[in-house]
């Protein structure tokens, strides 16, 4: 695989201890249970790539989007209680942008499509909450608070009738942020 290649496909390397020290592992795609590996994560380095790493396993609990740099004690930095459990690699994407974003769930109630980030759904559409949606064309981060502050959830395409049983209940969604492929 040529190295323009290997870039393209994201490199994240984890470490059992803060400051990058311990034992490591390295990994290139979407991994579900990290304890396979590593008994515990508290630091990493994005060499290349978009990530999503999570708190709980099978791409569960708390989200956190992470960028290529370092991490050398992220649990501080990002207010992570737990060490990280699993992570999914974001591919590149390069097109348009399209995400039709619902009022209630089922994809019901008042609808928008958003080509562009939206940085506050309540003062752009007058929506109180995003409960479904779907995504056509890129991928997307879901903020809990106006100006993409708080917990977040990652959109790959697809339909999503229930954001809440996404393993996110009790939290509204209320901005939302294309992915670039900047990351790279």
């Amino acid at each position: 695989m040529s190295n323009s290649s290997m870039n393209m496909r994201g490199k994240i390397v984890f470490y059992e201890e803060r400051n990058f020290q311990g034992r490591s592992y390295e990994c290139m795609n979407d991994c579900s249970d990290m304890t396979s590996y590593l008994s515990k994560c508290h630091s990493c380095r994005v060499e290349s790539g978009c990530f999503m790493v999570y708190d709980r396993s099978n791409y569960m609990g708390n989200q956190y989007f992470m960028r290529r740099g370092e991490y050398a004690d992220y649990q501080s930095m990002m207010g992570m209680r737990d060490c990280i459990k699993s992570c999914r690699m974001i591919p590149m994407h390069r097109g348009q942008y399209r995400m039709k974003i619902y009022e209630r769930e089922n994809f019901g109630g008042q609808s928008y499509e958003l080509m562009d980030d939206c940085d506050n759904i309540m003062e752009r559409y007058r929506m109180n909450d995003c409960m479904s949606c779907h995504v056509m064309d890129g991928h997307w981060l879901m903020y809990e608070q106006p100006s993409f502050r708080g917990h977040m959830m990652y959109l790959r395409p697809g339909e999503y009738r229930s954001v809440r049983d996404m393993g996110m209940s009790g939290q509204k969604f209320m901005s939302m942020k294309r992915i670039m492929d900047s990351c790279y």
